[in-house]
């Protein structure tokens, strides 16, 4: 194990449960998700979906990983649901004694921290991207180093062989400087490599650890027989960063000379292409280590978490205290939906859109690191799709409408190919006209509330209520409206929403009289107008 100063042991101490600070760089951090053959989950969540539910911020509080490792790991974890939950009780039972060991916790917390580099960022390009092929002129590259060998071994015997060594090493100087960026490419990814095998092989000695994978000493071994090769680039590496001038100069010369590097690169990466699964076996490993003490450490900070039940049978949604963790001082609120979906009106501000946010941030976290932020939940095994923030897309010349109807057509396709879905929506098709609003969202609910889907709809719409009672739980918003102020208590409420104080605010924000006069006995006369229908 790496040895621990008492400073460095202090800060992790301190900092355990704490929210990380520092930039995030998340073309790097999702370097490893984007890259990664992820079919066999249940479901990868898409970019837009992502955007709605603000996932990047989210991430941000999330995270309190130790490695740029486990910081790519826990972001695919967070991207990815799967329907497999036999790894839960290992996963809890390794977080249990990470959160109650302080000083077996710390030790592992600091092996972790050497591969916080950002060049650890690139070790998943190893066994991801494709290497760089050898020329067809390769074997050119050994003969001139044997040509420089042997010239070296017959100078003492003919001094004039010097002009000739001469010729070769300026062909290989060139040769050794085109290499230069292969090289390069290879320099921030393959020592990182050698130190993730090395902290491997020191935590998987820890019994709790090897219950992540028992096999993992043969993927250790097997990358550890390429340690030798490997430690030239780590050997490169450190006298770039030292800037050793001398020392530098005379490396290079032999390098140069003899060709070592593009010949020792090529042999490498030969090597390397054959042990991808292996390196991702150990990529991994760390990853989920790392992943697993962050999951400890968020606990930890959380002044209210619980564990999710997870029902495979139903699509039932119940949620005592539930919250949104990046809000602070958050509203609690309580649901209760069994085989339904969920209608949400109010007025804008009353919480709406932030509760059905809520509900898609908790669902992810619950189906991915088995953690929710409410007193108790129960959840459903389950897909998540939304159409919260829609803007207009004026590159490709769609209105904010027809991005909606896009978005929401993605949805109806979804929910009819067999797996149950949630979708998550504010203000549908509030592009167009009320008529049509109205009438498009009706047979749009009524079609994705089938098949097993749920869905979580947010409207100002009230005659909505009346035409979706049969599918839809009715739930609604309100503020608190006295004669100077307009409050909100952010509580959830059964029914639909029966008091409408629009105009009222109007007059709240002192509006002029006659835009306030008017709006009312406009607001009466179609009040009027709509019951003479519904009585007809």
């Amino acid at each position: 194990m790496f040895n621990l100063g008492k400073k460095e042991r202090e800060k992790l101490k301190i900092a355990f449960g704490e929210i990380k600070d520092g930039p995030f760089d998340f073309e790097m951090i999702e370097k490893y998700f984007r890259d990664k053959d992820n079919f066999e989950v249940f479901q990868i969540l898409s970019d837009k979906t992502c955007d709605d539910l603000d996932f990047d911020e989210m991430f941000c509080f999330l995270d309190r990983t130790n490695s740029r490792i486990g910081q790519q790991f826990l972001y695919n974890r967070l991207r990815t649901i799967s329907s497999n939950r036999i790894n839960i009780e290992r996963n809890e039972e390794i977080i249990s004694r990470l959160a109650q060991d302080e000083d077996f916790r710390v030790k592992i917390q600091k092996e972790l921290t050497q591969l916080n580099d950002f060049k650890a960022y690139y070790v998943s390009s190893l066994f991801q991207e494709e290497h760089i092929s050898p020329p067809k002129y390769f074997f050119i590259f050994r003969l001139l180093s044997f040509t420089s060998i042997l010239l070296l071994a017959l100078l003492p015997f003919n001094p004039q062989i010097i002009f000739a060594l001469i010729g070769v090493f300026v062909i290989n100087l060139g040769i050794h400087f085109w290499n230069k960026k292969n090289l390069f490419k290879y320099l921030q990814s393959i020592p990182q490599l050698l130190r993730l095998n090395r902290i491997a092989s020191s935590l998987h000695k820890e019994g709790l650890f090897k219950k992540i994978n028992p096999n993992l000493n043969r993927s250790i071994k097997i990358i550890n027989q390429l340690r030798n090769r490997m430690l030239f680039f780590q050997l490169e590496g450190k006298l770039q960063g030292d800037l050793a001038v001398i020392f530098w100069s005379t490396f290079e010369l032999i390098k140069t000379l003899f060709l070592l590097e593009p010949i020792l690169l090529f042999a490498v990466l030969k090597r390397l292409n054959t042990k991808r699964n292996e390196i991702e076996a150990v990529f991994t490993f760390i990853g989920e280590v790392d992943s697993l003490i962050s999951i400890a450490s968020l606990r930890k900070g959380s002044e209210l978490f619980c564990m999710p039940k997870i029902s495979e049978e139903d699509n039932t949604i119940i949620a005592e205290e539930l919250y949104h963790p990046l809000i602070q001082n958050c509203v609690t609120n309580n649901i209760s939906v069994l085989n339904k979906s969920v209608l949400l009106t109010g007025s804008n501000m009353s919480g709406k859109t932030t509760f059905i946010r809520s509900i898609g941030l908790n669902l992810i976290t619950g189906l991915t690191i088995n953690t929710c932020f409410a007193k108790a939940i129960n959840l459903p095994i389950i897909r998540i799709y939304s159409a919260i923030r829609i803007s207009d897309d004026l590159m490709n010349d769609k209105s904010y409408y027809f991005e909606e109807v896009l978005t929401i057509k993605e949805m109806l396709e979804k929910s009819r190919d067999g797996k149950p879905s949630l979708f998550l929506l504010d203000e549908i098709f509030k592009g167009t006209n009320t008529i049509e609003r109205i009438a498009g969202g009706k047979a749009t609910l009524s079609y994705l509330a089938q098949n097993n889907n749920v869905v979580f709809v947010s409207t100002h719409d009230t005659e909505l209520t009346d035409m979706l009672i049969d599918s839809y739980e009715l739930y609604h918003f309100s503020e608190l409206i006295d004669s100077k102020s307009v409050d909100f208590d952010f509580k959830l409420k059964t029914g639909k929403l029966k008091n409408r104080n629009a105009i009222k605010i109007l007059q709240i924000n002192q509006y002029p009289e006659e835009v306030i006069s008017e709006a009312l006995e406009i607001s009466i006369k179609l009040d009027m107008k709509k019951d003479n229908k519904e009585l007809n």
